[in-house]
Order: structure tokens, then sequence, then C-alpha cells
């Protein structure tokens, strides 16, 4: 599994809130919670696109 670099994710903000993105390791995903969404990461590339996106889960 191929890892980001942490250099990488100081700059990526989410393209829709323009808030923070924290990494998940094991799902290879940025998660961005404001918007509820997870960017998947492909080859060790994030995919920023708002339709690639997976929902998260509501927390309540």
């Amino acid at each position: 599994m191929p890892e980001i670099d942490p250099k990488l994710l100081e700059i990526l903000v989410c393209p829709l809130t323009k808030g923070p993105l924290s990494y998940d390791r094991a799902k290879q995903e940025l998660v961005s919670e404001r918007a509820g969404l997870a960017y998947p990461i492909r080859d060790g590339i994030p995919i920023m696109l708002a339709e690639e996106a997976r929902k998260l889960k509501d927390k309540t």
C-alpha cells in the first residue's frame, strides 16, 4: 500500500468546504468531517472529486 506524502496532506483541503482533511491509512482515504465525505486514494494519488467520494455515515 503506497504511503501518501505528509507534505501533500498539509496543503490538501476539501474541495467543497475548503476545510481540513484527515488521513485514514487503513481505508486509504482522506476524510472531510465537515462535508461528510471520504475521498479515495488510489495508487498513492488522492482523488479529490466529490462524485468519487464516499458519504460518511451519520454519527447519531
